[in-house]
């Protein structure tokens, strides 16, 4: 719930409970209807009492709960009204405070008084600093000046004026992000060269006549459309290519490469682990057979003389055409001969520079030398607002359509009271030849945690199905022995994988046809679909169910509900931001684009968003060289901001 204020007077006190569970309840009237103010410090009963008085006029503010029917706020603020000026309005303002703040007598109150005095000794007339929204764009776009909506704020005199403060700051703090993201954009498209893919070739089009294994997509075709026109325009091509699992990203990352090799360039892949690495390796050997096209791989266990002399010699001279790696491809040892594309896939693993380091080599700082064109994937879709925000100075293509053939997962709830019912399901699949994923969210029982654990789940699952092989993983094994035990199930050897989230990215097994995930009231949306998208891969009805406790909260109940509705990754994106809020998204902090948002939200601003971007564009457009007088304070703004970190040279 969020915060309110109440004035009104304290009725009476009683005080419930023992011990530590001992608790102080004022019951509360703005005479109209009744809360209680709850304490449970017992030491501070007796001084609560002397200094609230019943019968006395107090200003309450607070956040309210229910419970057993009745309205609550715990350990509220209470000021008496007398010792209040507040506006026309009757609000107080509300500062949030730490409790460090708290410890040395700091709360909000004290920092009202401040901010009031603030404004008091200071005017619209006295306030030096100069507004950096320029005035043509308060007019146009109808936005009250900055010194004015500080102070409606803080002491808003009406609701309207309040409402247009806010919008004010809200637009301001969204401006200025989108500003600085473009800027950069377009700085980096105007002295960043890239190599010119001229033409369509040989390679490209022999795989796309003899070797195509299916049909490509309306939407394949259209992105592959839109990165062959980046790469052939003289410039470097960034662009984000998002798509569900299964939607067919690698096999467009391949064409894309195959136009490079095309045009006499080298191409390379960044995974973030060995296991996704080595899958892209053995899908691009399965998609190129006997094509003239060599292939190689680059992990921390690829070692000794096969690592020094066939991969990294091969590199050198221009013989491997394609690389498939992990970090290990950004070591020093790795000299491209003429890199001209990067593919960098679940890009959120990594920061910026580690990106940056694959195309920005020692000796080619010149910013006139031709940089290699950039393509970074995510399966992990991203809403609109947070993708122009976080990855605003990207092109963004989209694989929205899933090949021919595949049938959406079929997402369906179970109680954990319902096990037998859910191992009859397991058993039916596994009968028809099909393998299951089991996910728990801990690895071994916490006593601090109600939750399912992988090594209980795996005892209870071998004695349930003794005559089936299962295997198990975790993040706590070794490297090698998870390996192997991924590559049993791979290969079919095990009908059963129990794991924990260690499977989320880069699992590719066909058969498996289910995916239970236990506790699924612990995972976030986006986890949930990311683990959904293990399952769905062949032509098989595939089914995922989510394994929950009983007792629900509301916010959970509807997360399942979106889970079991819907298969659209987009969708599911976009309720999660409404769940969460932009800051917990994973990626979000990996961005490389440090932003942070004190007044405007991306889940409830998103035409502000829009409205922002549009603005900034319009503004760029207006003033390329930012030479325009009355922009002074707007650029001087943003740099103050720090934005002009976006700069291409600081990528280092």
């Amino acid at each position: 719930m969020p915060f309110v204020q109440v004035r009104g007077e304290i009725l009476s006190y009683e005080e419930e409970g023992h011990g530590r569970k001992r608790r102080l309840i004022a019951h509360f009237t703005d005479g109209r209807s009744i809360l209680d103010l709850i304490w449970f410090q017992a030491g501070t009963f007796k001084w609560i009492k002397k200094n609230y008085v019943i019968g006395k006029l107090y200003i309450v503010f607070g956040r309210p709960n229910v419970f057993n029917g009745r309205i609550n706020i715990p350990h509220p603020d209470i000021d008496p009204a007398d010792s209040l000026q507040l506006g026309s309005m009757g609000l107080q303002p509300y500062y949030s405070t730490t409790e460090r703040m708290k410890k040395g007598g700091l709360n909000s109150h004290s920092i009202e008084k401040f901010t009031k005095t603030l404004f008091e000794r200071l005017s619209a007339s006295s306030f030096n600093d100069p507004d950096p929204l320029p005035a043509s764009l308060r007019q146009q776009l109808n936005l009250i000046p900055l010194w004015q909506s500080l102070h409606d704020l803080h002491y808003p005199s009406t609701a309207d004026a309040l409402r247009r403060a806010t919008y004010r700051q809200k637009f301001e703090e969204l401006f200025f992000i989108q500003l600085g993201i473009l800027r950069f954009a377009r700085q980096r498209q105007q002295h960043v060269v890239g190599h010119v893919f001229a033409h369509v070739g040989e390679r490209f089009n022999t795989f796309y006549r003899d070797y195509l294994p299916f049909e490509l997509t309306n939407a394949q075709k259209r992105v592959i459309r839109e990165m062959r026109h980046d790469m052939g325009s003289g410039r470097q091509m960034n662009r984000l290519l998002q798509g569900d699992v299964g939607s067919g990203k690698t096999l467009v990352a391949l064409m894309t490469m195959l136009i490079a090799l095309d045009n006499g360039y080298q191409a390379c892949l960044m995974a973030p682990t060995e296991i996704l690495a080595e899958q892209h390796y053995v899908t691009f050997r399965e998609f190129l057979k006997d094509m003239p096209v060599r292939v190689e791989l680059l992990t921390g266990a690829v070692k000794g003389k096969r690592r020094r002399a066939p991969i990294l010699e091969g590199i050198r001279a221009g013989e491997v055409d394609i690389l498939i790696g992990t970090h290990a491809v950004l070591e020093d040892s790795v000299a491209f001969n003429r890199l001209g594309l990067v593919v960098i896939d679940e890009q959120h693993r990594f920061g910026v520079a580690q990106r940056a380091k694959l195309w920005h080599r020692p000796g080619a700082d010149d910013s006139r030398e031709p940089m290699p064109h950039v393509l970074v994937m995510t399966a992990t879709p991203i809403p609109r607002t947070l993708a122009m925000t976080v990855y605003g100075d990207l092109n963004v293509s989209v694989i929205d359509e899933l090949p021919p053939g595949r049938k959406p997962i079929e997402t369906r709830h179970f109680w954990q009271e319902r096990t037998e019912t859910l191992y009859r399901g397991i058993r039916t699949e596994i009968m028809k030849g099909r393998q299951v994923y089991v996910v728990y969210p801990l690895i071994k029982e916490s006593e601090k945690m109600d939750m399912q654990d992988l090594e209980n789940g795996y005892t209870d699952l071998c004695t349930a199905f003794p005559d089936l092989r299962i295997s198990k993983v975790h993040g706590q094994m070794k490297s090698a022995e998870k390996d192997a035990e991924m590559e049993r199930f791979v290969r079919g050897e095990t009908q059963i994988l129990v794991a924990t989230t260690v499977i989320e990215v880069g699992v590719n097994v066909p058969n498996a046809s289910v995916m239970v995930i236990q506790n699924a009231e612990r995972f976030g949306l986006a986890q949930l679909h990311q683990l959904r998208g293990r399952v769905g891969r062949g032509a098989e009805q595939s089914y995922c169910i989510l394994v929950t406790k009983y007792n629900l909260s509301e916010d959970t109940k509807k997360r399942i509900q979106v889970m079991c509705d819907t298969t659209d990754g987009f969708e599911i994106a976009e309720a999660d931001l409404q769940f969460r809020g932009p800051g917990d998204l994973e990626g979000t902090q990996q961005s490389g684009l440090a932003f942070d948002l004190h007044i405007a939200n991306l889940a409830r601003d998103g035409q502000l968003v829009q409205l922002a971007r549009d603005t900034a564009n319009r503004i760029l457009d207006a003033d390329p060289t930012q030479s325009l007088p009355e922009h002074a304070a707007m650029w001087q703004h943003l740099r103050d901001l720090g934005k002009s970190s976006y700069d291409w040279s600081s990528i280092s």
